[in-house]
């Protein structure tokens, strides 16, 4: 009988040889034969996988969209003792990715967003991601002005893309050097005080 082939493992393991070349020479050095030797599967297995680059690359952009999504996801898990602020705080510094062990993942992620200039396709996949964690940020920031302590006027649509504009950008501040992963986690985190502190304060 013929070997059955698991696809979307397949896939998955394509998407994770983007990645890895990706992170070495960024995307412009993306090839699908030099991907093919990276999966050690063949070319042939590779175009049955996807028909084109763009495809091949936008499956690999939602993998590491997910790889983020995941670890947003599990912050926003409260215990009891955990406030909206707080989860808000831990899901900004995970989009951020400023710790050590996520820098490879940024500079795969930014060669992405680079890319997304150039490609619609890219850009929509892209904006929908932006636009699932500007929601969640929203929601956060909402739930943390209902409280009796909770700053009154915040305007929890604006302020959650301010928050995700500034994580965001300090992803790559981060990858060339100009901020440290501390300062930078400082400089997010001194924001989301203010923003906990009321309107009037700094403002």
């Amino acid at each position: 009988m013929p070997r059955q082939v698991d696809h979307e493992g397949r896939r998955r393991l394509i998407a994770e040889a983007v990645c890895r070349l990706a992170d070495e020479r960024g995307l412009e050095g993306v090839t699908l034969r030099d991907v093919a030797a990276r999966a050690e599967v063949s070319m042939g297995a590779v175009q049955r996988c996807f028909g084109t680059k763009e495809e091949m690359l936008l499956f690999a952009l939602g993998y590491v969209g997910e790889a983020i999504g995941e670890r947003v996801r599990a912050r926003l898990v409260r215990s009891p003792a955990q406030s909206a602020a707080s989860a808000l705080g831990h899901a900004a510094t995970e989009v951020a990715l400023l710790r050590e062990e996520h820098r490879a993942e940024a500079r795969v992620w930014l060669a992405f967003v680079a890319q997304a200039a150039v490609s619609a396709p890219l850009a929509k996949t892209l904006r929908a991601n932006y636009a699932a964690l500007h929601a969640a940020f929203a929601r956060l920031i909402a739930e943390a002005c209902e409280g009796a302590d909770g700053p009154a006027g915040l305007d929890p649509q604006r302020e959650a893309r301010a928050v995700l504009a500034l994580a965001d950008g300090l992803t790559t501040h981060v990858l060339i050097g100009h901020l440290g992963p501390r300062e930078a986690e400082e400089v997010l985190h001194a924001h989301l005080r203010g923003l906990w502190e009321g309107p009037a304060a700094g403002r």
